[in-house]
């Protein structure tokens, strides 16, 4: 029996776009945090898949499926994308001194480099795709003595993503991003 691929049911973008700013433990962003709230309208049957299609249609590779750390880091040499595909998590970004928001499948992260993230808690089946702009590579910094210098070093040379991760050419990312 031939595989069938679910239909793809994006809505309008409700962007929440947050600064965060260095806070002297992590550097953050001069880009800021943005989520998409109820993106994507995700299918019961392999919900992941969906994100997965998209990220790697519109050049955010390396997909993943996993979770978020119930600690804090951040990559210094990539940006990051999360859709959320099942359960719930409340979620901080931007160190202690950030912001915390309750995520649910539907949703969309794209966390600039250098902008720290940590799972607070989640539902039992909290699920995330998560995938980097086409050319980046994630490294793990956590917010210890002596990583800033070369981390502060690789954000500054991180290049802006060529595609929105869910809407393409057109796509909040870019407008926001480019925009500043």
């Amino acid at each position: 029996m031939p595989e069938t691929k679910p239909s793809l049911k994006i809505n309008v973008p409700d962007v929440l776009a947050q600064e965060l700013k260095d806070d002297g433990i992590f550097p953050n962003s001069k880009l800021k945090l943005l989520v998409y709230r109820k993106a994507v309208e995700l299918p019961e049957d392999n919900p992941a898949s969906i994100f997965e299609q998209l990220f790697g249609a519109n050049k955010w590779q390396g997909s993943w499926r996993n979770g978020i750390y119930p600690y804090h880091h951040y990559h210094s040499t990539a940006h990051e994308v999360l859709g959320i595909y099942s359960g719930w998590a409340n979620v901080q970004l931007g160190g202690e001194k950030g912001i915390a928001l309750e995520i649910q499948a539907g949703d969309v992260i794209i966390i600039p480099a250098g902008m720290a993230h940590k799972k607070l808690r989640s539902s039992s089946d909290f699920g995330v795709v998560g995938a980097y702009p086409e050319g980046q590579d994630w490294d793990m910094n956590y917010g210890k003595p002596g990583e800033r210098p070369n981390a502060d070093r690789n954000i500054e040379r991180v290049a802006l993503p060529k595609l929105d991760p869910i809407y393409g050419a057109g796509g909040p990312v870019l407008e926001t991003w480019v925009a500043r």
